[in-house]
């Protein structure tokens, strides 16, 4: 297996090519002469991203279910190994015998869980990452939706299902386009909190650079938060109420079982909140609620990004 050589990139044609096929992924160089026939995913987005490109047979495993798969995924999913419903391990890894591992993020390859990227690639296991969780990596100026629309398209080389992936490049990048075209009607650009969890009684929400800064971009709007740059930053309920955004959205997690990880759990939280409560957005309902995992970056995000559409018609903010 090649790890991580740097071949000149040959695309192999669906249906099977001897050419070898060359993906740049977050810094790596991976090689392929074949499609791959065993892989293992790391984490939900990345299990509905190959399956989606009906890649469910060369499925060797899947890990770390965060909700529930989306209801036209489950007939494959139930095709697929389950080898951790939480984070795999590097020895649960290495027994299912993979070709390749994908990973929507970064993180998750560590010492203490599957090995380095480094580690793998000493093996002969090569590792995708998604193009969206390093874009520093990639072209200038791409944002989180190119990137991830590139994922399908190296994934799409690499498992030699390139038609797959371009229907869907084109079905999602429509979502994109009309919602940037609704955004254009939208009037003073409405800030907006984007709450994701609460951990030990305090909210998670997305900072600067990530899905949710660019699907507010997109629509018209500004995230309340782009001034920190992190992802997904712990904050206050006091920093929330002095950005005194215009309406939140809220993510559902409810099959996680924590508290505050369902949407209800974090409306009551807020409710209750004697600052966040006073709030104009809490006032008037103005709250929109979206599956927690499409605001990370995954082939279901485009589904939040018109929910995110539809809540800001019904709030008024759409002329």
């Amino acid at each position: 297996m090649a790890g991580c050589s740097t071949p000149s990139d040959t695309t192999s044609t669906a249906g099977g090519s001897s050419a070898t096929v060359t993906v740049s992924s977050c810094g790596q160089q991976l090689s392929f002469t074949t499609a791959p026939e065993r892989v293992v995913t790391l984490d939900q987005s990345s299990t509905e991203t190959l399956l989606e490109l009906g890649l469910a047979e060369r499925m060797a495993g899947t890990s770390n279910l965060k909700t529930k798969v989306a209801p036209r995924y489950q007939a494959d999913y139930d095709k697929v190994p389950v080898l951790n419903p939480k984070k795999l391990t590097g020895e649960q890894l290495r027994a299912a015998a993979p070709d390749v591992v994908v990973s929507a993020f970064a993180a998750l390859y560590t010492k203490d869980q599957v090995g380095t990227r480094e580690e793998l690639a000493q093996l002969g296991l090569r590792s995708f990452v998604s193009a969206v969780d390093c874009p520093e990596a990639n072209q200038a100026g791409m944002t989180p939706f190119d990137l991830l629309f590139a994922d399908y398209e190296n994934l799409g080389r690499i498992f030699h299902a390139e038609d797959k992936a371009t229907a869907l490049k084109a079905a999602q990048r429509a979502v994109v386009d009309r919602a940037a075209a609704t955004g254009q009607t939208v009037q003073g650009q409405p800030s907006v909190v984007w709450l994701y969890s609460v951990y030990n009684g305090l909210p998670y929400v997305a900072g600067n650079g990530g899905m949710p800064s660019e699907m507010s971009r997109l629509v018209g709007a500004r995230n309340a938060f782009d001034d920190v740059h992190e992802q997904w930053p712990e904050v206050s309920w006091e920093q929330i109420a002095q950005r005194n955004p215009d309406f939140i959205v809220v993510g559902d997690l409810s099959e996680r079982g924590t508290p505050g990880d369902s949407a209800q759990d974090k409306i009551t939280m807020m409710r209750q909140d004697p600052v966040v409560s006073q709030l104009t957005a809490m006032q008037q309902n103005k709250i929109i609620q979206v599956p927690g995992i499409e605001m990370d970056p995954s082939v279901r995000t485009v589904n939040t990004l018109q929910l995110l559409v539809d809540g800001m018609k019904s709030l008024g903010y759409v002329r």
